[in-house]
């Protein structure tokens, strides 16, 4: 059979072991013909391919990003999108596709089976909110990256007496903030599950002040906002899914504690750090597992589906029941953040 490859959406560190797994186990246990799709569907809609062999994929297991690129191609913006799809598709004599992607990029995969296109998915999002799995890779490189930073700041908070916020990614769930906050120590964590309030914050610095802690670590998702308020936005251009450029809350925040109390506040924006580097071996690991499993279920004729992580299984779930959906944070988990919140 000859399989199509693409990854859609934000880069995430993982892919490349996912795209590596699906070549050498098509290869070798099923004698494929593997073809990368470039540039996630934009390359689909364009007709741009390049064959995966295994001397394509030699040594990218501990790169980040994808030898393949990414895009936020929406197809259905496209005039005859779908269709042009299945004619680039049916051209290159390609039967099946492995979709590596997040929300947007699956949905998107999810209303192409409509068409005819057959196709697998695979979870990826460094935000870890894709509904239906327990983790998505990427998500445990940028968790230890945003832990390093928070371990970096804290020994120039202190000797400074400064309060440093954190602002990571998480546009609309605060995975990466709750979990890189509660490894670092953090003393608040703002999601965007839980509105906050600037009163509370400058409360539980001035509690640590209190105590003799005259420095405190703040880590914000870019998706959290005031209670009554609304995400601050960078920009109000939008992508091919409708989403605004989310960022600046760190910025909104560190104004707002300085008005309320006389201590110096200072602002960094991990931004695109998270995404970029090697994988964890975490990631890597994962994301073998999840291309194993992707092209065992294009051979088990398993089309619609997303390769999910369960425990410690690898089972499918419904595109179907996917799409549209977000896994929010575990409430109980950022409980048990707040006991160390001042």
């Amino acid at each position: 059979m000859k399989v199509g490859v693409l990854s859609g959406g934000g880069d995430a560190p993982g892919t490349n072991a996912v795209i590596r797994a699906v070549v050498r186990r098509g290869l070798q246990q099923y004698g494929d013909e593997i073809v990368g799709i470039k540039d996630g569907w934009r390359g689909l809609l364009e007709g741009e391919f390049l064959p995966l062999n295994l001397e394509a994929i030699t040594g990218i297991l501990t790169r980040g990003g994808s030898i393949l690129g990414y895009s936020r191609t929406n197809p259905f913006k496209y005039e005859n999108g779908a269709e042009r799809i299945l004619k680039n598709m049916e051209k290159a004599g390609i039967g099946a596709i492995i979709v590596i992607g997040g929300d947007d990029t699956l949905s998107v995969a999810h209303k192409l089976a409509d068409f005819g296109v057959k196709s697998v998915g695979v979870p990826k999002t460094i935000d870890n909110d894709l509904w239906g799995t327990d983790y998505t890779f990427g998500f445990n490189t940028a968790v230890s990256i945003a832990t390093e930073a928070l371990d970096r700041l804290h020994s120039t908070a202190e000797a400074h007496h400064r309060v440093m916020i954190l602002e990571v990614m998480g546009r609309y769930t605060g995975w990466i903030a709750l979990e890189a906050g509660l490894a670092g120590g953090a003393d608040v964590i703002l999601i965007p599950e839980k509105p906050f309030d600037v009163a509370e914050v400058c409360e539980y610095i001035m509690h640590r002040q209190k105590r003799g802690r005259n420095f405190s670590l703040v880590v914000v998702a870019e998706g959290a906002k005031p209670k009554g308020g609304k995400e601050i936005v960078y920009s109000e251009s939008v992508d091919e899914f409708g989403h605004v450029r989310l960022g600046g809350v760190g910025y909104y925040l560190g104004k707002e504690i300085e008005k309320c109390i006389d201590v110096e506040t200072r602002v960094v924006v991990l931004g695109h750090i998270q995404r970029g580097g090697a994988p964890t071996a975490f990631d890597r690991i994962l994301g073998t597992k999840f291309g194993i499993a992707a092209i065992d279920f294009v051979h088990e004729g398993k089309f619609g589906h997303l390769v999910a992580m369960h425990g410690n299984k690898i089972v499918p779930i419904s595109l179907k029941e996917v799409s549209g959906k977000r896994k929010t944070v575990n409430l109980e988990l950022y409980e048990i953040a707040s006991v160390f919140f001042g």
